[in-house]
């Protein structure tokens, strides 16, 4: 079998889920999981640093990086892991300044 970057060996898109915490110059901090589809974690980082300076997040402080092997059972991680697969970066807000969810 070749490998093809970007998917596991099962032929299933690599799913990233990148936590921290983001700074609104206006509303204040908030913690987020971010996930989203890439070929490498390099590649999931810069895209995640790219999705939440166009959110308007000033400043980000990511924390931990991990691949997620199978859908979440819980919302709002499932909802934004299928949004991953589809190729959008999903952005969870769990609590701060911002108000919660996606």
């Amino acid at each position: 079998m070749i490998a093809i970057p970007g998917y596991t060996s099962d032929g299933e898109r690599m799913v990233f889920i990148i936590t921290g915490k983001v700074y609104h110059e206006w509303n204040g901090d908030t913690e987020v999981h971010v996930l989203i589809a890439a070929p490498d974690e390099d590649t999931a980082v810069r895209n995640t640093l790219n999705a939440l300076a166009n959110e308007g997040y000033s400043e980000a402080d990511l924390d931990q990086i991990g691949m997620i092997s199978e859908i979440p059972d819980e919302e709002p991680h499932a909802s934004a892991y299928q949004t991953a697969l589809e190729g959008e970066v999903a952005i969870v807000k769990l609590g701060g300044s911002d108000d919660a969810g996606f």
